[in-house]
This record gives C-alpha cells, sequence and structure tokens, in this order.
C-alpha cells in the first residue's frame, strides 16, 4: 500500500493489541458519513477482512484489493481508546452483538464517524468471523463520544 499524505497533519505512532505498530498520518479533516448508506464489512476470527462493500471502499480511501487481506486495525484512529477495541472484541468473542460509536481513520489522514453494530458469525455453534455493519451516526451522539473517548484517553 502506498501512503497518501496530501494534507498536512500529525503522525502518530499506533501500538496494536497484536503488538505491532505503525506510523498513521493524521489530519483534522473529517469525511461525512454517505447519508442513506450502510457501510459492510467481514472478517475472520483474527479480525482480518475478508468481504468489503463498496461504500466501505469508499470511506476508507482504500482499493477493495488495499483491504482484502489487512487487519481491520488499518481504520483505527488514534483517537480511539484501546478500552473500546478491548470491549468490542471480548463481547463479540463471546458471542454477543456489540454496539457504539466509532472514529475511523481514512488512508489520507482523514477520519469518518459511525456508528457500528458488530455480530459474530456463528457455524456449528462456533464463531468462525464478525461482520461489522455501520449506519450515520448521530451528531449529538458523535459530540458525546467525542468527549468521552479524550477522557478515557486522559493518563
Amino acid at each position: 500500500m502506498e501512503d497518501v499524505h496530501p494534507s498536512p497533519g500529525t503522525t502518530h505512532v499506533l501500538i496494536h493489541s497484536d503488538g505491532t505498530t505503525r506510523q498513521v498520518h493524521v489530519t483534522d479533516i473529517e469525511t461525512p458519513y454517505p447519508h442513506g448508506k450502510l457501510i459492510v464489512s467481514r472478517t475472520d476470527t483474527r479480525g482480518i477482512i475478508t468481504q468489503c462493500n463498496p461504500s466501505f471502499v469508499d470511506m476508507s480511501g482504500y482499493t477493495h484489493d488495499e483491504l482484502i487481506g489487512q487487519p481491520h486495525y488499518i481504520l483505527r484512529h488514534p483517537d480511539m481508546p484501546a478500552a473500546t477495541f478491548q470491549a468490542l472484541w471480548s463481547t463479540v468473542r463471546a458471542g454477543r452483538q456489540w454496539n457504539g460509536y466509532v472514529k475511523n481513520l481514512r488512508k489520507d489522514g482523514g477520519h469518518y464517524w459511525v456508528y457500528a453494530t458488530v455480530v459474530p458469525n456463528i457455524r456449528d455453534g462456533c464463531v468462525v468471523g464478525y461482520t461489522s455493519v455501520r449506519r450515520e451516526p448521530s451528531r449529538d451522539r458523535v459530540i458525546a463520544a467525542e468527549a468521552q473517548y479524550r477522557e478515557m484517553r486522559r493518563p
């Protein structure tokens, strides 16, 4: 994947739950959620993207081929507290649905907010992967989530 940095911003080092680190470029540019669309992706049990719809591709700024086979955390914005993802993973690994507001990082360093529902895909009683469906978020809830996440990131 080539790096795209069309706008000035800052660089952050993210440390992921699997121990990997990566540098990301972050700007303050928000891409509005596409009204009336759903953003959908599927992952395997390790969080590796196996399927995604055109809205997911468009909003992420990556191509379909750049997304397939990548860990879903490729979209992790540094403003998102690790505890949010820990709660998400513990919930879906236990076979339950998770809902929440998520700030995603685009390839160009911008971001977009979603209201996400993540459900485990269960076959023969075993979790075989996950499906995430994102909807247009309420602006009031985004403002509340920003404040909550800022508080959660405080040392």
